[in-house]
């Protein structure tokens, strides 16, 4: 074979499968963007549910309590399906959910909708990470999994501001209805383009208890606990913070900044995770503590939160990437399970974030947030120096 040939082999085994790469992409951003959507529609899907903001507000509650009870119940029920089967049936269940909630008059029935997204939520990002990586040789598998995350930035930055004005613009249900007929489609994308990849052999199947000793799984999983808990609870509350601040008026900016940030900081991570994992966790987690430090000490002053913001998008925006990652490392082929752990403890992180922020805001004030972060964090890099000495 000719130098010329082999060069074009090579270069062929290493490009991505971008085509399906980003159908988990659109998969992710479909998510997050059907999570987070009622937020920025609460008074008018109250009004049109005939309901308190405040109990509209559990649409977004409900979704999350799914994903937290789901994703490990329904992983280890379906070790033995095949991976391409439950990707549709977990974008299936967005596409019923969401054409439900189109068409619902009641809020019960919502809420059993809202549920059932949140649990092909749980079952959709426990596979994400996973399939990315079986598309690609060893070394691009990081790059992969960055290519397949990059729809949550995406949404947070762009998804969810343009859905707010959309839904103020020609009303909440029609909203819906758009994410119904982007699962549809999606549904045909990953028809044709995601490989199928089998799922575990009768030999091979693994109990969560199995998965949880693996060695190197319970610190990735407290790190996702610690680190997703520190940004949840600002991220949740950014908004009196801000307007302790001075700056309620800019917190649609302020929430762009972050979106753009982001955007930068998973396509550095994509670039570099391969190469670099351990460095890259060290450094998201020092620039997280940076920005809390920077909140703390200079809050009162635009430039300098806006400079916090920008640091804590660039830690944040790869970090989903790092952690998938790190664990698809640790657990090998048991990597779909594992992945069903991250879900639960980022679930947990994002529930624990509203309930300690919303404690540490009555008791203490807005004040009290970047002391707690900068807690957090602490905590964060001590279990990934201490795991880096039992290695």
């Amino acid at each position: 074979m000719s130098a010329g040939v082999r060069g074009r082999h090579a270069a062929s085994a290493d490009r991505l499968p971008l085509a399906a790469l980003l159908a988990l992409a659109l998969a992710g951003f479909v998510t997050i963007l059907t999570e987070a959507l009622p937020a920025g529609l609460l008074h008018q899907i109250g009004q049109g549910l005939a309901v308190s903001e405040s109990l509209a507000g559990q649409l977004v509650t409900v979704y999350a309590t799914g994903s937290l009870v789901a994703a490990m119940p329904l992983m280890a029920a379906t070790q033995r399906v095949r991976r391409r089967s439950l990707l549709l049936a977990a974008i299936a269940g967005f596409a019923i959910a969401n054409s439900v909630t189109t068409v619902s008059t009641s809020y019960g029935v919502t809420l059993v909708a809202r549920f059932l997204a949140g649990m092909s939520a749980g079952l959709l990002w426990a596979l994400l990470a996973g399939c990315a990586a079986r598309m690609v040789p060893e070394h691009q598998k990081g790059r992969a999994i960055a290519i397949a995350m990059v729809g949550t930035p995406l949404a947070l930055s762009l998804g969810v501001p343009a859905g707010t004005f959309l839904g103020n613009l020609v009303g909440w249900r029609l909203c819906f209805g758009i994410m119904s007929l982007l699962a549809l489609l999606l549904l045909a994308w990953v028809r044709i383009k995601v490989p199928d990849y089998p799922g575990q052999t009768g030999g091979k199947s693994l109990s969560l208890k199995r998965v949880w000793i693996m060695r190197g799984i319970r610190p990735v999983l407290l790190v996702v606990l610690t680190f997703v808990l520190a940004h949840n609870l600002l991220y949740t509350y950014i908004a009196p913070f801000l307007a302790a601040a001075g700056m309620a008026a800019r917190t649609d900016l302020v929430l762009l900044v972050f979106g753009v940030a982001s955007l930068v900081g998973i396509w550095v991570i994509g670039v570099l995770v391969d190469r670099h994992l351990r460095a890259l966790t060290l450094a998201s987690i020092c620039l997280f503590a940076l920005a809390a430090i920077l909140l703390g000490v200079l809050g009162d002053a635009p430039a300098a939160v806006y400079a916090a913001v920008v640091i804590w998008g660039l830690a944040f925006g790869g970090a989903a990437t790092l952690f998938q990652t790190a664990l698809a490392q640790a657990a090998g082929e048991a990597a779909d399970m594992a992945q069903s752990m991250l879900v639960t403890a980022w679930n947990m992180a994002i529930a624990g974030g509203g309930l300690l922020g919303g404690v540490l805001l009555d008791r203490f004030g807005a004040g009290a947030f970047p002391p707690a972060l900068l807690a957090l964090l602490l905590v964060t890099l001590g279990i990934v120096c201490a795991a880096r000495r039992q290695q």
